[in-house]
């Protein structure tokens, strides 16, 4: 595996911030950016709540990118078309706890987090082929998807 950088680090000061990246998770690149852009910019108590809402099919991820024939879900605000995206969510909750767990071992205020970047990228392609009839094969690809969080202490 190559090395994986993060997206921005120009404005980035490490003693208010900490952040966390996963590599190469097996989820999907739509539902984790869609996941991603949910949480962006809350407060990291109200993201975790947020998203085990979602591992319980409370509250739905509003789907704004790759909505077509996505289906209209109860609760959402200013918006029509959402899903579960079960999966992702409970990866990218791990992702977060584990950044919260990183600004705690800094010495940064908990409570005073909030979600300040998060980003998604794509990962390697596993390849794989599915054998058919007639002794051909149809290729079968698991993409991966790297994904970063950067929190910020608040006031700074």
């Amino acid at each position: 595996m190559g090395k994986v950088n993060y997206s921005t680090v120009k404005n980035i000061d490490p003693e208010t911030t900490a952040k966390a990246m996963a590599y190469e998770l097996h989820v999907s690149p739509k539902h984790a950016l869609e996941v991603c852009k949910a949480i962006k910019g809350k407060k990291v108590e109200d993201a975790e709540t947020y998203l085990e809402n979602v591992l319980d099919m409370k509250v739905a991820i509003p789907f704004k990118r790759y909505k077509k024939r996505v289906a209209h879900r109860r609760g959402l605000k200013n918006w029509y078309a959402g899903r579960y995206p079960v999966k992702t969510t409970a990866e990218i909750l791990k992702l977060l706890r584990n950044a919260k767990g990183n600004a705690e071992y800094k010495g940064l205020d908990a409570e005073a987090l909030r979600v300040w970047r998060v980003a998604t990228k794509q990962g390697r392609t596993i390849r794989g082929m599915t054998p058919r009839a007639f002794g051909r094969a149809t290729p079968k690809n698991t993409d991966t998807v790297t994904v970063e969080i950067i929190l910020r202490e608040e006031g700074s």
